[in-house]
């Protein structure tokens, strides 16, 4: 299995499924976490989070050089993208929009093209309400376009919702109904 793109909410089980998905195969598995601690409730985030991964697994911290991070990690091993989300907002932050697109792209074909399972999970935050601040519609924008990027590359994305996994099916595919 390749690339494999889990999409949802805050709490819809994504990290769960990854959990999961990551037990079920026999490589050895790498958590790659894109969080920072910048306070307390974060910090306690991050440490539940990582006692929910087995002791064996490997994690790496990188929140903001995806590509280097992807290079790094043995391709046959299974990887775990933690998160997306995060990570647009670190990049966004330090290389501005355009840069985090064409960083998104790249990255997301690396992935693609690894030989163990990766696993990448985002959070869709273009369903709610239009951002009141100019900032928060360019995360909403530029966080749309990199999922969409990593759907775009992966084998299977999923839609996860009150921990259940919808298919997201290719636009492409639609076309040829029609």
């Amino acid at each position: 299995m390749g690339l494999v793109f889990l999409l949802g909410g805050a709490r819809s089980g994504k990290s769960a499924l990854a959990l999961r998905l990551a037990r079920a195969q026999p490589a050895p598995v790498v958590w790659l976490a894109t969080a920072e601690a910048g306070d307390a409730e974060m910090a306690a985030r991050i440490a539940r989070h990582r006692n929910e991964r087995p002791e064996a697994w490997v994690t790496v911290e990188e929140p903001l050089r995806l590509r280097e991070a992807l290079e790094r990690i043995e391709p046959a091993h299974c990887l775990i993208v933690d998160c997306l989300t995060l990570w647009t907002a670190n990049a966004l932050e330090r290389l501005g929009a355009a840069a985090t697109a064409t960083e998104a792209a790249a990255a997301a074909q690396m992935a693609a093209a690894r030989t163990g399972m990766t696993v990448a999970i985002s959070n869709e935050v273009g369903l709610g309400l239009v951002p009141a601040s100019e900032l928060g519609r360019t995360y909403r924008d530029v966080l749309g376009r990199v999922n969409a990027l990593w759907a775009g590359a992966a084998e299977y994305s999923y839609l996860v919702i009150a921990g259940r996994a919808l298919p997201l099916v290719d636009v492409d595919s639609l076309l040829e109904l029609a």
